[in-house]
C-alpha cells in the first residue's frame, strides 16, 4: 500500500501528507483487500495483539508530543522499569515547528512496524496549507476508525457529579476532521464535513458490540441531523440500522447541544455514546470537566491493524509544562490500557492498583484535583506502593524494585 501511494503521489507531484492526503489515502484503500469488505463483515473487536518478541517483550512506539507530554512519558518509563513491564519503547520526537513531515513519516512507519503506540498530543505550529495536523494524519493513515474513552468517577475526587460511568465511542477519521478546505472566492472558505456509510457503520457496530460484551444497556447516538440533514442524518440512519442486530439493547439519539446541557444536569442518563469526530471532542472535554478534569482519563484508538493509547482529552498542557504540577494519571492510565491490550494484565493490574491507592486512599493529588502535591509526589507514591507488589506472569514472578 505504501509503495502504491508513493507512486501515485510521484505521478501527481503532490508532497506526502499534504492537504489532499486524506482523500488520496481513502482512494488508495479501496484497492486494499483489508478495506474492500463491508463494515458489517469487518471485525468489531480491537486489533489483534502484536506478537511479543525476545522472551515475551513488546516493542512499542512512544511519541511524547508537546507541552507536558515528554515529562509524563518519563514517568511512564520510570514506572514500567520499576515493575519490570516487558515493554521496549522506541521514542520518536516530532518537532512541531519544522516544515515538512519527515519525522511524521518515520513515526507512522514505526507504528506500522510495532503495531502499538502511546502518544502525547503533537502540536502542529506551522500554518502553511501543506502542513496538516500530525495527530489527524496519524489516525487517518493507520485507519484508527474509533476512539474509546471510559469516563468513570473516582471516589473522593472533587467533581460536579459523582458515580458517573459513561463510555464514549467516537468516530475518529471522518467528519469535520477530514481536513478538506478551500477558498472558493476571496473571503469565502468552505470546509467539507465527510460522513461515509462505511465508517459510520463501523463505529456504530463497535458501540453496540462494546455495549453487548460489557453488560451495558443503552447506546445513545449524538448528532445534529435537524440541521445537517444529509451528513448527520446519514450517521443517525446507519446507527438505527445497526441497532436492529442488537435487539436486547436500547437505542436513542440526542442533538449535540442538548447533549451538553443534559450532561451537565444529569449525566447518569447516559451509558454508551456513539458520535462523530467533532462531537466527540466536545463531549469528552465536557465529561472530563464534570468528573475531575483533563488529567484523569485515557483514550484508546483502534483500527483493524493498529492501536494507539493517549490521554482522553488530547490536551497539550503547554502552560504548565516543566512546572512539576501536571497530573500524570491520564498518561499512566493510557499506559495501563496499553498493557492490557498487549496481554500484560498482571503488570497492568499492579500499576492500576497503585495508582488508585495513591489518588483515592492516600489522597496524593496534583492541584487540578484540589491537591497540593507535585507530579513527582504522585509518581513516587505509586513506586512506593509498587515496592510491595509482586507481578506474576508467564516468564516468572517479579518483585518490583529499583
Amino acid at each position: 500500500m505504501a509503495v502504491r501511494l508513493a507512486q501515485r503521489l510521484m505521478k501527481t507531484q503532490t508532497p506526502f501528507l499534504c492537504r489532499s492526503y486524506p482523500m488520496l489515502v481513502t482512494k488508495e484503500k479501496t484497492e486494499d483487500v483489508a478495506h474492500t469488505k463491508s463494515s458489517l463483515q469487518k471485525k468489531v473487536t480491537v486489533t489483534d495483539i502484536p506478537q511479543a518478541q525476545y522472551g515475551g517483550r513488546h516493542a512499542v512506539t512512544m511519541l511524547p508530543g508537546g507541552g507536558i507530554g515528554p515529562e509524563l512519558m518519563g514517568y511512564v518509563r520510570e514506572i514500567f522499569a520499576y515493575c519490570g513491564a516487558p515493554i521496549d519503547f522506541e521514542v520518536i520526537d516530532i518537532d512541531p515547528s519544522t516544515e515538512g513531515n519527515h519525522d511524521l513519516e518515520y513515526a507512522i512507519t514505526s507504528i506500522k512496524r510495532n503495531g502499538v503506540a502511546i502518544k502525547g498530543n503533537i502540536e502542529t505550529k506551522s500554518q502553511t496549507l501543506t502542513e496538516i495536523s500530525r495527530n489527524v494524519a496519524i489516525r487517518n493513515e493507520l485507519d484508527l476508525f474509533v476512539n474509546v474513552v471510559h469516563c468513570k468517577s473516582l471516589p473522593g475526587i472533587p467533581a460536579h457529579h459523582k458515580d458517573v460511568d459513561i463510555v464514549l465511542i467516537r468516530q475518529n477519521t471522518d467528519g469535520e476532521y477530514a481536513m478538506l478546505e478551500h477558498e472558493s472566492v476571496k473571503g469565502v472558505v468552505e470546509s467539507m464535513k465527510v460522513v461515509t456509510v462505511e465508517n459510520a457503520e463501523r463505529v456504530a457496530r463497535y458501540a453496540f458490540e462494546f455495549a453487548r460484551q460489557n453488560g451495558r444497556k443503552k447506546v445513545t447516538t449524538i448528532h445534529k441531523a435537524n440541521i445537517m440533514k444529509m451528513s448527520d442524518g446519514l450517521f443517525l440512519e446507519v446507527a438505527k440500522k445497526v441497532h436492529k442486530d442488537y435487539p436486547e439493547l436500547k437505542h436513542d439519539n440526542m442533538i449535540i447541544d442538548n447533549t451538553c446541557m443534559q450532561l451537565v444536569s444529569n449525566p447518569h442518563q447516559f451509558d454508551v455514546m456513539n458520535m462523530t469526530n467533532l462531537y466527540g471532542t466536545i463531549v469528552s472535554n465536557v465529561i472530563c470537566g464534570l468528573i475531575g478534569g483533563a488529567g484523569l482519563l485515557s483514550g484508546r484508538n483502534y483500527g483493524d491493524h493498529y492501536a494507539i493509547f493517549e490521554p482522553g482529552t488530547r490536551n497539550t498542557g503547554t502552560a504548565i509544562a516543566g512546572k512539576n504540577i501536571a497530573n500524570p494519571m491520564a498518561m499512566i492510565n493510557a499506559s495501563i490500557d496499553m498493557l492490557n491490550h498487549l496481554g500484560h494484565k498482571e503488570h497492568a493490574r499492579v500499576i492500576q492498583e497503585a495508582s488508585y491507592e495513591t489518588i483515592v486512599d492516600r489522597g496524593i493529588r496534583t492541584p487540578d484535583l484540589g491537591g497540593t502535591n507535585s507530579s513527582t509526589d504522585v509518581v513516587h507514591s505509586i513506586l512506593d506502593i509498587l515496592s510491595n507488589k509482586r507481578v506474576n506472569w508467564p516468564h516468572g514472578n517479579f518483585f518490583c524494585q529499583n
